[in-house]
């Protein structure tokens, strides 16, 4: 008891109270990061729900581990500059050096902050997909993984193209909601452009008839008309509404269908082809063209039989 009365408590009530704030301090630091990362996880399942699909629970996972980290990493430099000036320690050089450190960091990695600020809005903006065919960087292929570092794409050769996502400006996706099969028809000059349009509609409305690739297309087939005058060609565009991806797969066959039809009803799709024209005078008569057949002196000459023949 004696011991007690003796304590001096002013001296000891400071530090006391010091490390009781330090406690707190800590304690509600801790609580704030749980609260807050369990509130993320709660938006994450919801937004995962109504993206629904696997490729929808990936991305929300994605950003919800991003978000979790970050409130983690903010809270926790709060809590320490909290604690460091509750302990004494002056906060003014520490962040000053921070800050020099910072900028050093900021220069020598900024392609790699870049990287994963891109990743992170390709990610929220819902730009790609796991699955798409996309053409970015100006690499076309299918995607089959997206990070926050990175965009893995397969093209049809089956290479695999790692892209940075700091390189993505431009995102071209081919497998959103719908596509449009676009054809380019050529038929030779002296075809009638309305009777071979007339066969492109009749070829594309059984096309679509057709029960196999019926799903593949959402719309009749849509004559554009004359597209241009070629060299040796009426190029005629027409188009298909179809399912995502299904683009290639519905132009190849409605080219074989088309060729196999203008086959039968002798439509020309025109060659490169040469016509040699000597010209025409003025009064209208074209001069003659020149021939000469000469024989090379190498070759043994003809016998005369031969040569009656």
């Amino acid at each position: 008891m004696q011991y007690f009365d003796s304590f001096d408590w002013g001296r000891w009530s400071a530090p006391a109270l010091s490390g009781l704030r330090i406690v707190l301090i800590v304690a509600l630091a801790w609580i704030a990061i749980a609260v807050m990362q369990r509130a993320v996880r709660v938006v994450r399942l919801r937004v995962q729900n109504r993206l629904g699909g696997t490729d929808g629970a990936s991305r929300a996972e994605t950003l919800g581990r991003v978000v979790r980290y970050l409130i983690a990493l903010v809270v926790s430099a709060v809590a320490v500059m909290l604690v460091l000036a509750e302990v004494g320690v002056s906060l003014a050089p520490i962040l000053g050096a921070a800050g020099v450190v910072g900028l050093a960091i900021g220069f020598g990695a900024q392609s790699l902050v870049k990287d994963y600020f891109t990743g992170f809005f390709l990610l929220f903006e819902d730009q790609i997909r796991t699955g798409d065919v996309v053409n970015i960087a100006g690499i076309g292929g299918s995607v089959e993984d997206i990070t926050l570092r990175h965009v893995r794409l397969r093209d049809y050769d089956g290479n695999v193209h790692f892209i940075p996502n700091g390189l993505i400006t431009t995102v071209t996706n081919m497998s959103r909601s719908f596509a449009h099969a676009v054809v380019d028809i050529g038929v030779s000059y002296r075809e009638s452009v309305d009777e071979v349009m007339a066969v492109m509609a009749e070829v594309g409305a059984a096309f679509r008839a057709d029960p196999v690739h019926a799903a593949r297309i959402l719309a009749d087939l849509e004559i554009a008309g004359v597209e241009r005058l070629d060299d040796s060609a009426v190029v005629l565009r027409c188009r298909f509404k179809v399912a995502p991806l299904q683009q290639w797969t519905v132009r190849r066959e409605f080219l074989r269908r088309l060729k196999a039809a203008f086959d039968e009803r002798g439509i020309e799709i025109p060659f490169p082809h040469v016509t040699v024209y000597a010209g025409i005078a003025k009064d209208g008569t074209a001069p003659s063209l020149p021939l000469r057949m000469q024989r090379d002196p190498n070759e043994p000459a003809l016998a005369a039989d031969e040569t009656a023949s």
